[in-house]
């Protein structure tokens, strides 16, 4: 089938990757603008951006992609079928109306509709997540579901760990539904849940919530987003690695009399495994107290 692809993240340019493998290799690829990254600020490439030139596929980066212009350029390659995954931005009629629109979302639909929602899964304590391939419409992801897919969450995993799984499955389940061309359900709006955009919030943990979400919540944001405990000093620290501990400090102090900083929370303690500094290198926990202990 004659696809033209839509996503800009590395989780899509891994899907993208498995598409070009198959029968249905996209004709073009529809991306974001280059945007500042890093400390420089210097203008960087979207991840799906160099996996097309990488595949030797033709490239677009409108503005926007519901633009005439760029509207023309899918429309001058006839797809039969627009295939989409975390493009970020939003997809307006007419264009969600010209074809066949698949987008491959990382969840069991309609559980965690929305930007985030294999952090989302993991930060709730969900023993299972997935990917949903799905019909486009204008809701929030709640178009029809065409295929559906599950994993289980492993107690040790992190986003790092999980993320590949999903990315690996969607990109099989969407080649088999353009392969199958299977029938779509309507979802149950009334079972829907919505995985809203991880906040600066959502980053700093709370010392007075239970240990065991805190250490869900540094799993579901590492490596790529990162959570962080406040000092008594009033500074912060990067917490990379963690795990829960029966016992520590009363609740919002974090000990540094052990081998590793403790943090106490409201229901048991974390033990903070790999921490970062400001400004610095992560390292051990152990490293980060001999530093301070100097």
């Amino acid at each position: 089938m004659r696809t033209v692809f839509l996503g800009t993240t590395s989780f899509a340019a891994g899907v993208l990757t498995r598409l070009a493998g198959s029968e249905h290799r996209p004709v073009l690829v529809v991306t974001r603008p280059d945007r500042p990254r890093g400390r420089g600020r210097r203008l960087a490439s979207p991840p799906v951006a160099d996996t097309a030139r990488e595949l030797g596929i033709e490239l677009e980066q409108p503005s926007s992609v519901n633009d005439e212009e760029a509207r023309g350029r899918i429309a001058g390659v006839a797809p039969a079928a627009v295939c989409v995954c975390a493009f970020g931005a939003l997809i307006k009629e007419p264009l969600l109306s010209e074809y066949l629109m698949l987008n491959v979302h990382p969840s069991l639909l309609p559980r965690w509709r929305g930007a985030a929602p294999i952090e989302r899964a993991m930060i709730a304590g969900d023993e299972r997540t997935g990917v949903s391939i799905m019909r486009m419409t204008a809701g929030l992801d709640s178009g029809p579901v065409c295929a559906q897919a599950g994993v289980p969450i492993g107690h040790d995993d992190a986003y790092e760990t999980l993320a590949p799984r999903l990315e690996q499955l969607g990109g099989e389940l969407l080649v088999r539904t353009l392969d199958e061309d299977p029938p779509c359900t309507e979802q149950d709006d009334s079972l829907a849940t919505y995985a809203e955009k991880i906040t600066a919030q959502d980053r700093k943990l709370d010392p007075a919530r239970p240990a065991a979400e805190l250490g869900r919540i540094v799993r579901a944001l590492t490596p790529h987003i990162g959570a962080h405990v406040e000092l008594q000093d009033g500074t912060t620290l990067g917490v990379r690695e963690a795990q829960v501990v029966p016992s520590g400090p009363p609740a919002g102090a974090v000990s540094l009399d052990g081998p590793r900083p403790v943090l106490g929370c409201g229901d048991g303690a974390l033990e903070l495994v790999v921490v970062q500094p400001p400004g610095r290198r992560a390292m051990t926990g152990e490293e980060y107290l001999r530093g301070l202990r100097r």
